[in-house]
């Protein structure tokens, strides 16, 4: 029990330390969300904690560019705040398992290779706003981060896709179903999550007009990226199209953005 204590202390103490080191100026905040709106929270302990975090991810992970690219306090400030926003109630050390972050100054186009049935390979580009892999980096588009306030209308944000697949990855797969809290079973969750992703790609196919992004459709972990892109930044959207898993993922995330956010600005 001693040692507990002790321990808690010495882990405070250092969370302190580090947040006096990156602290982010009033100013600078107050910015940040004016321009991305859904960052805002009503509970002014969430407002302080989502400060916090932040400070906390800065002191925590590397942040790098690309292209020529030039890093400022606004852009790395603006990307770790949407970045602990998933997690503003499941803790940081979610993100323990991976410390780069990437970021370019537009849309990348990476080279793939897929085998089809028969062995052969078949060489693609695909054009990336964003790619999470498992022990990190995290690569990210400014272009599309920088449009998020804007982006939210259409529940699309770059930052919380990327980051929710660090979430599920979590276990070492990729197939939408992150590391859940004991109330939640994985098979209550997989059994939902797979019934509203095969209605979603049944709307898709026609070519009806979703919430959430039409990318959902390419698998499951996907949709769960793409759902928790929705769940935060357009959660009025999504609560009406999807309640059922809304009302799941604010089991997960125990947070509820449809009642802490007015709706973004555009929406329906």
């Amino acid at each position: 029990m001693v040692i507990g204590h002790w321990w808690q202390g010495l882990r405070l103490r250092r969370e302190q330390a580090a947040v006096a080191r990156r602290a982010i100026p009033d100013d600078l905040w107050k910015r940040t969300l004016v321009r991305y709106p859904f960052l805002r929270r009503r509970d002014a302990t969430d407002a302080a904690e989502l400060r916090r975090l932040t400070s906390l991810f800065l002191d925590r992970k590397e942040f790098s560019v690309a292209g020529g690219l030039k890093l400022s306090d606004a852009m790395v400030v603006a990307i770790a705040a949407q970045a602990v926003l998933p997690v503003l109630r499941l803790g940081l050390a979610r993100y323990d398992g991976f410390v780069g972050i990437v970021v370019h100054a537009g849309q990348v186009v990476a080279r793939r290779e897929v085998a089809d049935d028969d062995g052969i390979v078949h060489q693609y580009d695909e054009v990336l706003a964003g790619e999470a892999m498992e022990g990190g980096p995290v690569m990210l588009s400014w272009q599309d981060v920088r449009a998020a306030g804007r982006s939210a209308a259409h529940g699309y944000n770059v930052v919380i896709h990327e980051f929710a697949h660090v979430l599920d990855m979590a276990d070492g797969l990729s197939d939408g179903v992150p590391l859940l809290p004991a109330d939640i079973p994985v098979a209550a969750w997989r059994s939902l999550l797979q019934h509203e992703y095969g209605a979603f790609v049944q709307r898709i196919a026609r070519e009806e007009d979703t919430v959430l992004d039409p990318y959902g459709a390419e698998g499951e972990d996907e949709f769960f990226a793409v759902a928790s892109e929705a769940f935060f930044v357009h959660p009025q959207g999504m609560q009406r199209e999807h309640p059922g898993l809304y009302g799941m993922f604010v089991r997960f995330y125990r947070q509820d953005p449809a009642a802490e956010t007015a709706a973004p600005r555009g929406a329906a």
